[in-house]
């Protein structure tokens, strides 16, 4: 698997995307996190059918995602981040009672960039 030698974070965006962003809309929502120090960025469309993992190696960002035929994956959005393992497990579907909240995940969640004042 591509994650195997992930040594860095794994954050979890705090609200549904759309799955039609790619490469630049998806770190136009995470780019105040510093997308190029090779954390890993967990995106889960509305309906929790599809999900994507953006993450940069070192030569160039990828995009991990996934379709799920049949059930839905769990709700992760009120969490800051996973561990390696529970993103591993959320992929494969894992129930949400299989990812426990840490207590880091009780502080700030990212919301997205600021949108300007007008």
């Amino acid at each position: 698997m591509m994650l195997s030698g992930l040594k860095k974070s794994v954050h979890v965006y705090a609200q549904p995307v759309d799955m039609r962003k790619s490469y630049d809309g998806l770190f136009a929502l995470v780019r105040e996190l510093k997308p190029l120090d090779g954390d890993v960025f967990l995106f889960v469309s509305k309906d929790r059918t599809r999900s994507k993992a953006l993450f940069w190696d070192g030569s160039g960002f990828n995009i991990w995602m996934k379709r799920l035929e049949k059930g839905r994956f769990a709700d992760v959005w009120r969490r800051q981040r996973l561990t390696q393992s529970e993103l591993l497990l959320f992929f494969e579907g894992a129930r949400e009672a299989k990812l426990k909240r840490s207590p880091e995940d009780q502080t700030h969640r990212y919301q997205g960039p600021k949108k300007p004042e007008l």
